[in-house]
């Protein structure tokens, strides 16, 4: 086993925890503790009923998590939220949560490791929150629906279903932006139209994007939420097992967006 307040202190200096700034509802880092030992880890994208069973079932104490505890608001003590925390403390296990500072990391984060799945070497940064960059850019040459394929064949495997703003026949991805999750946004369009790009890779976007995105000869390849942000989480869990010398599991939990 490992002890619980030396892996969380590890692991908030490997993402910086303490100095990556953050939505106020994301409150990265140890969420709830357990009763200080860590004999395995699980990873799930969200904070759920199933995250939580899968940890369980794993033999796990340890869940790492993307979307922490508090990610669809503060509120009371009740009803589902009170069954899922009964659950923890019954079985005596952790919750440590990592939003930006995980789809930020040079080696463990999101994007970094979307693009290296895609087939695409990142060179520079994008998707500027709050003076820091979450995503990542770079140059290519490749045929636009040659990447639509890589992504539906990466997507395919969480059962989530790859759409594109735009594309057509012989076009190709010669600059490319990518910033995972709910990548879309009026600043990070901004962004991309600004700096050349004729690709942007996310998870999804409001519909209004798809629509300038066509007006400013931009294609987005919308590649899922989930999807997108499995790969993080994953990698955090295997790279703290093999220094804390537990087991590691990842649970599947799709949501289909």
């Amino acid at each position: 086993m490992a002890r619980l307040s030396e892996l969380i202190q590890y692991t908030d200096e490997l993402l910086q925890t303490g100095s990556t700034p953050d939505y106020p509802v994301a409150l990265n880092g140890l969420q709830i503790e357990n009763g200080g030992e860590v004999r395995g880890i699980a990873a799930a994208v969200d904070f759920s009923t199933r995250a939580i069973e899968g940890t369980i079932a794993a033999g796990a104490s340890l869940l790492v998590v993307h979307h922490g505890m508090f990610w669809g608001g503060f509120g009371p003590i009740t009803g589902a939220f009170y069954k899922r925390l009964r659950l923890l403390i019954d079985n005596d296990i952790a919750v440590y949560s990592s939003h930006l500072p995980l789809d930020r990391h040079p080696a463990l984060g999101n994007n970094v490791l979307l693009a290296k799945e895609l087939g695409l070497a990142p060179s520079g940064s994008f998707a500027n929150y709050d003076g820091i960059f979450i995503g990542v850019s770079g140059d290519s040459n490749v045929e636009t629906t040659a990447l639509v394929d890589r992504a539906r064949k990466f997507a395919g495997q969480y059962d989530t279903e790859v759409r594109v703003s735009r594309t057509e026949p012989g076009r190709r991805t010669t600059h490319w932006a990518m910033c995972t999750g709910a990548g879309a946004s009026t600043d990070t369009m901004k962004e991309a139209i600004k700096m050349g790009a004729d690709t942007l890779i996310v998870g999804e976007g409001p519909h209004w994007t798809a629509i300038q995105a066509e007006e400013s000869d931009l294609t987005i390849i919308y590649a899922g939420h989930y999807a997108t942000e499995t790969l993080g989480v994953r990698a955090l869990a295997e790279h703290l097992g093999k220094k804390y010398n537990v087991p590691s599991t990842f649970v599947r939990a799709p949501t289909g967006l």
